[in-house]
């Protein structure tokens, strides 16, 4: 099941769900809009290697914003800090988001039971569109688990994305054995 909006603010309460900045405007009915951070990154090859440690380079969103470019993969970063400690969290693009052509993940919009960070974001667009720091990006919707856990995200010794950051993160896959 989704929590709903009372659910998310009494998860908040106890401390099991962290949002941080939380801005009570942004909770809807059973999510919790994100807004996109001010870095964005690139790959620095054109061709990718996923048992070679691909390289990004970071940049600032200008005040004027940034025109996303189709054919290109972008990663992006959210404002918010959360934490989930009961739920599994999903992000997920807005309506307003999709509609502009941007797609905010290409696979990976699920967390895990334990994950506090921000969340990257895999960023394309079938079009040229320009986007701003602070900008309503996603949104973030909390499912609850059956059974128990026995190892939280945040405790896993081989956790690839457990270093709090503020700007996107890169593939982690080359630490893969295969």
């Amino acid at each position: 099941m989704i929590l709903s909006d009372k659910r998310i603010l009494e998860e908040i309460e106890k401390g099991t769900i962290i949002i941080e900045p939380f801005r009570p405007e942004c909770l809807g009915t059973n999510s919790y809009d994100v807004h996109l951070g001010k870095y964005l990154a690139t790959y620095k090859d054109r061709i990718l290697d996923a048992k070679a440690h691909n390289t990004i380079e970071h940049f600032e969103i200008p005040k004027d914003g940034y025109v996303l470019q189709p054919g290109t993969l972008y990663l992006g970063v959210t404002m918010e800090y959360t934490e989930t400690h009961v739920h599994v969290p999903f992000l997920e693009g807005k309506s307003s988001t999709g509609r502009l052509g941007i797609d905010i993940h290409a696979t990976a919009g699920k967390g895990d039971v334990g994950f506090c960070n921000t969340w990257t974001l895999e960023i394309s667009c079938a079009q040229p569109v320009r986007i701003y720091a602070g900008m309503p990006i996603g949104q973030l919707i909390y499912f609850l688990v059956e059974g128990s856990i026995s190892t939280m995200y945040n405790t896993k010794g081989n956790a690839k994305y457990n270093n709090k950051t503020t700007k996107p993160v890169e593939s982690m896959m080359w630490k893969n054995k295969f």
